[in-house]
């Protein structure tokens, strides 16, 4: 996987060579991250029904409530990861975070009751905070006008993640809903060891920074890009963006299963789907459309396609339209990149970190409230007869962002040309 990550070109156009092996360890890293999120998503209605003796709408309920226990920890744990990683590197950050992260999905596989499930959960928050320090691996060795195409290789490792993932996940269902856990566990260690035998590190000491607690808070983490200007609407965007984008990992399990009665396999092979074109879209479309249009008309078309899928999705009535949907949200996946690579030019090479750590932390707070409002509405719209409120909700949150992005955003952000921005 490592070899296969290293790539010269993204659909033929030439970035740079990543003989620095630590690129393709950190996009492993991610991947691995998004592996252990996807393996267990199939037998999660399954194994807390069964832990916590209730029915599905009430799992529902509750699964929203672990997901907000697991991004309240990774918003605290974001920005202080992202600036110890400018103090120390990225390579001890990334080391400690896949060691924990595979001992607790061990933990999780153990669990004997919903609290520790919980527990598990809120661990795997915390020490899955890998995005801030794997995209400063990528800041650190990749010009800034090529970043959000590069980034976009980020965006391709969490999509074949979300192939591997839930297809593991929902084959390994059939030994039980504890045994994905112990997959993710065993792949994360795994990765544990390839970066301690083989990942060097990408920060140069010139470029390190003291670590001070009082940058390590979302707050702190944006504060050099307001320096810059134009950040804030952009921030907006992204903020109401990822609420929306939340509901996939925090509906999709228990409104496949309420709308079309799948079982865990045919969630897992959803999901692997979905995975599979986000990957083939990053990887091979995200460098030759941005290059084309640019950065900030390539959010638009990701978040219309995303929106006009959500739409739809509310009133899908068969799976195989589920599956004919996906396909059209799959641009969605030139939003992320595209975000990116606009900020990590606003703030200079001392400061990735943080950014980046900020980036995830803003994640975190819609990864809080995202489930707390879509896994309500889904369960509220489901006892009134309606299993699609969800969705709509989620396209009404991406015709708001992509209103600011369009309003305010499309025009004022500063093209590649500009010079980065000193913090």
């Amino acid at each position: 996987m490592v070899r296969a990550l290293r790539l010269d070109n993204i659909a033929g156009e030439k970035l740079m060579r990543f003989d620095n092996r630590a690129v393709p360890i950190a996009l492993t890293a991610v991947l691995i991250d998004t592996i252990g999120f996807g393996i267990v998503m199939p037998v999660f209605p399954k194994l807390i029904t069964q832990l916590g003796h209730i029915d599905l709408e009430q799992a529902t309920r509750v699964a929203g409530y672990m997901l907000v226990v697991f991004s309240v920890m990774q918003f605290f744990a974001g920005p202080v990861l992202g600036n110890l990683s400018d103090r120390f590197g990225r390579r001890p950050i990334l080391l400690t975070s896949m060691l924990c992260f595979g001992m607790d999905y061990a933990l999780m596989a153990w669990a004997p009751t919903l609290g520790w499930l919980f527990l598990g959960r809120a661990i795997a928050g915390a020490a899955g905070a890998v995005y801030g320090p794997a995209g400063s691996v990528i800041a650190d060795v990749t010009p800034p006008e090529k970043r959000s195409a590069t980034f976009g290789l980020i965006g391709a490792a969490f999509g074949i993640g979300f192939i591997l993932g839930p297809a593991l996940g929902g084959l390994l269902s059939s030994f039980g809903p504890r045994a994905p856990f112990i997959a993710a566990a065993a792949l994360a260690l795994l990765n544990a060891a390839t970066m301690f035998l083989f990942m060097p590190e990408t920060l140069k000491p010139v470029n390190r920074r003291p670590f001070r607690l009082r940058d390590a808070h979302i707050v702190g983490a944006f504060r050099p890009l307001f320096h810059a200007g134009n950040a804030a609407p952009l921030l907006l965007a992204w903020f109401i963006w990822q609420l929306a984008h939340m509901v996939y990992p925090a509906t999709w399990s228990f409104w496949a299963t309420m709308r079309f009665g799948w079982d865990g396999r045919a969630i897992g092979w959803s999901l692997a789907f979905v995975g599979f074109i986000m990957a083939c879209v990053q990887a091979g479309l995200t460098g030759p459309v941005i290059k084309r249009i640019g950065e900030r008309k390539a959010m638009v078309v990701g978040m219309c396609s995303a929106g006009t899928a959500f739409y739809l999705f509310a009133f899908a009535t068969a799976g195989w339209q589920a599956y004919v949907l996906m396909t059209i949200s799959a641009f969605q996946g030139f939003v992320f990149p595209a975000f990116n690579g606009l900020l990590s030019r606003m703030v200079d090479a001392t400061r990735q970190g943080q950014l980046q750590g900020g980036i995830g932390s803003m994640g975190s707070v819609s990864s809080i409230l995202g489930p707390l409002v879509l896994t309500q509405a889904l369960a509220t719209g489901d006892h009134h007869g309606f299993t699609g409120a969800n969705f709509l909700v989620a396209a009404v949150l991406v015709t708001i962002a992509l209103g600011i992005i369009v309003w305010k955003v499309l025009d004022r952000v500063p093209p590649p040309s500009v010079a980065v921005a000193e913090g």
